[in-house]
């Protein structure tokens, strides 16, 4: 197989190159010419069922046991650990939007894994590209390698054809909450475009739910989701009844979202609610975030 760019040109066998390396091939020549889709599938498609390197549908939603209920073993794993700061602190890492960026994940967790006392990694969303099965795959066989767990939430990259279904074999509920060092998260579906601003994603009600009653032990509650209430992304329809809910709800830190693959902070609404936007992974670039006392919170953004 003869592979050229520009003046340079290499002998390689396609059987052994990785997989994610195909789909990066991929990606570049639709980014030069989207007419070249239909070709650039063609070809993609014929050298991967060529070379033997797959048996692959894009609609594939079964993954093996290592693969599967990442959110559940995950939860598991960070409530065997003791909070690293210890006391009301808690300190985790923020980032967003995983998509292809593989060399990136994998800078990351080197980083990562330098960083001292972080309890957990927290994704807002974009895991994968295509909402492919196998993409989410990838991303974790390079998150694995993270010293800490890492959580997540449901982006609408990740509800592309039947990402959703993949998204819920391989990690989890689409909404679900957890607490660990004193502090209530809650992660939530926002990506109302996905399912055509039907006036029930996000799930305001359950939100309420999941924010009211905090018990004694809880300091403070975080939420969690991918696409911000006030992006064109979200329903409009829920934009004031979802912001409502976490102004009403007792001792909200702050919302973190994706979506928007770059770092910001603000109180869009000019309630007292803080918004942190998250980077992207092709950013290299994220946030480690401390929490303390009800609402008190310190960042720093890291370079890798």
């Amino acid at each position: 197989m003869l592979l050229t760019s520009g003046a340079k040109a290499a002998h390689l066998r396609p059987e052994t190159l990785p997989m994610t390396y195909f789909f990066s091939l991929f990606h570049r020549l639709l980014r030069l010419r989207p007419a070249l889709l239909a070709g650039s599938a063609f070809t993609l498609a014929s050298l991967l069922s060529g070379c033997g390197l797959i048996e692959f549908n894009p609609n594939e939603t079964r993954t093996p046991e290592a693969y599967s209920n990442l959110t559940r073993k995950n939860l598991e794993r960070l409530q065997q650990q003791p909070n690293p700061l210890g006391g009301d602190s808690l300190r985790f890492v923020f980032v967003g939007d995983s998509q292809r960026f593989y060399d990136e994940a994998d800078a990351f967790v080197k980083s990562v894994n330098q960083q001292p006392g972080v309890a957990f990694v927290a994704i807002a969303g974009d895991i994968s590209d295509f909402g492919l099965i196998r993409e989410m795959r990838w991303v974790h066989d390079r998150l694995k390698k993270l010293d800490v767990p890492y959580l997540t939430v449901i982006g609408n990259h990740d509800q592309v054809g039947n990402g959703r279904e993949s998204y819920q074999k391989v990690y989890g509920p689409l909404n679900y909450s957890f607490e660990y060092g004193g502090t209530r998260f809650v992660l939530v579906d926002t990506n109302g475009r996905e399912y055509g601003f039907n006036g029930r994603v996000p799930d305001v009600p359950w939100v309420q739910r999941a924010l009211s009653e905090p018990g004694p032990g809880i300091r403070r509650q975080v939420v969690m989701s991918h696409v911000p209430p006030m992006d064109a992304d979200f329903d409009p329809q829920l934009e004031r009844p979802y912001v409502q809910a976490l102004n009403d709800a007792p001792r909200v830190a702050f919302e973190l979202n994706g979506h928007r693959h770059d770092f910001s902070i603000g109180e869009p609404y000019e309630n007292g609610l803080t918004f942190i936007n998250s980077y992207s992974f092709e950013k290299r670039e994220y946030v480690v975030l401390t929490v303390w006392g009800e609402k008190e919170f310190s960042l720093k953004t890291v370079q890798y």
